[in-house]
């Protein structure tokens, strides 16, 4: 098989575990076409956005430590994760060039002051950088023929939308295509950079939070892989969060759109546009374990088995949210009230995250992120109150919840079994949204509720025994 597998920065955090990454490949090599994809080294990507944040502070001296904290760690990391004396010493000269441009860079902009939006994704994918270097030489370690390319190398080409880019999709794949399709020839082992490509002038771009996984679909539509494995430190696509279900259970499969709004609804571990390039080509997607690789983790398909249609597959939640209750008589019938609302909380740089309207449309109910909760109210009421608004309610701790399934679709009952659970556990449902799509039903309930309905949920549609 051809199969493009993604490590995680956890997967990759520590020496021993770069060391049974590069065993894992080395023994999925002997069978299939690999080509590897990587993210930064835990917390590298947060510890280089600190240091864009010192810079614009004007505190330099900061800056230069924490850069001296990572120079010292990926260094520290390289020397244990190779053994051969002579591997270690190329792997200290690719270190030692790319950690000497990164000192450059932030030299610059130490001395211009100022972090524009596109040194700081060239400041960033420095992460990726670093560490397919490390996972490359420990290949090279056990004789494996490898070679680095970063997402500018292999030639994934972009928008100028710099800290979310776009690929473009056409040229991107006759130029990935072109560069390692010769690689794979000679049985080389590719190991990608994840999160950033280049735009059409050859700056460096990247994709946003969780962009490897990106990254890796990406070049699996450029190569017609077979499958794309993400690997990550969880076992997969859960029923619910483990930490608040204790009987959380991976589900074995489920359908490309199941897993994009499992992505929107807090499946941290995936980037909701990396099933984009998957669909058109149907590439099948394994969410797996790098520490419990016995786990043959979720498979996400475009046509799943019928045994696995569920009518509710998991129970997610996003919490410690803010709920804005908008009224106003003078709404009512008005035209265009609720697109003022959003163009001005989208001015403002609020992202909403789920809305409702009643019928009377006499108010509106909007959820943001709990640190957009004062922005939004501050802009609603300098703007809109006493005009179209008389009164602007604020919940403060709110969770949503999202039941998703497609088998829900077409199925009566499911809602009364969501509220009729709710209210046994004496808890009130503030405000619901069902898309015409039927595949999730969400709610918002207060925080302190959160934990005991999405128990009583999982519960309720029986998901511990879901296989």
């Amino acid at each position: 098989m051809r199969l493009v597998v993604k490590f995680g920065g956890t997967s990759i955090s520590t020496a021993k575990n770069i060391r049974s990454v590069a065993r894992f490949i080395h023994s999925l090599s002997r069978k299939n076409q690999v080509i590897v994809v990587c993210s930064a080294v835990n917390d590298v990507t947060d510890q280089l956005l600190d240091i864009s944040e010192f810079i614009q502070k004007g505190n330099k001296d900061s800056a230069n430590s924490l850069m001296l904290k990572i120079i010292k760690e990926h260094k520290q990391l390289a020397k244990d994760s190779v053994l051969s004396q002579k591997i270690r010493k190329k792997l200290f000269e690719k270190l030692d060039s790319s950690l000497s441009e990164l000192e450059g860079l932030l030299h610059g902009m130490i001395l211009l002051g100022e972090v524009t939006p596109r040194s700081l994704d060239y400041l960033i994918s420095f992460g990726e950088r670093l560490s397919i270097e490390i996972v490359s030489h420990a290949l090279s370690d056990l004789k494996e023929k490898s070679v680095t390319l970063t997402g500018k190398d292999v030639g994934i080409v972009t928008d100028s939308n710099f800290g979310s880019s776009k690929p473009l999709m056409d040229t991107t794949r006759l130029r990935v295509s072109k560069t390692l399709e010769p690689l794979l020839g000679k049985k080389a082992i590719p190991v990608i950079g994840g999160f950033a490509g280049a735009d059409q002038h050859g700056h460096i771009t990247t994709f946003g939070r969780g962009g490897s996984d990106y990254t890796a679909t990406i070049i699996a539509s450029c190569i017609k892989a077979d499958e794309v494995w993400l690997m990550s430190d969880v076992d997969g696509l859960m029923s619910a969060d483990p930490k608040l279900v204790k009987n959380a259970k991976v589900i074995p499969e489920v359908s490309y759109v199941e897993a994009m709004e499992m992505a929107l609804f807090g499946a941290k571990q995936i980037h909701p546009r990396s099933f984009e390039p998957l669909l058109s080509k149907k590439i099948p997607m394994r969410i797996r374990n790098t520490f419990n690789v016995e786990n043959p983790g979720t498979l996400v398909t475009a046509t799943p088995d019928e045994a696995t249609n569920r009518t509710v597959k998991c129970v997610s939640a996003i919490r410690h949210n803010g709920l804005i209750d908008v009224r106003g008589g003078s709404m009512v019938g008005a035209p265009g009230t609720a697109a003022t609302i959003f163009s001005l909380l989208a001015k403002a740089g609020v992202n909403i995250m789920m809305i409702s309207q009643s019928p009377s449309e006499s108010s509106i109910s909007i959820v943001v992120k709990k640190n957009d909760l004062d922005r939004a109210v501050n802009t609603l009421e300098m703007n809109l109150l006493g005009k179209v608004i008389k009164k602007i309610d604020v919940t403060i701790d709110v969770a949503i919840i999202a039941l998703i399934g497609s088998g829900m679709r077409g199925m009566v009952g499911v809602a009364s079994k969501v509220f009729g659970a709710a209210a046994r556990n004496k808890v009130n449902v503030i405000m619901i949204a069902q898309g015409s799509s039927e595949l999730n039903l969400a709610f918002v309930v207060k925080d302190n509720d959160c934990e005991s309905v999405v128990k009583a949920l999982h519960d309720e549609f029986n998901l511990a025994n879901n296989h």
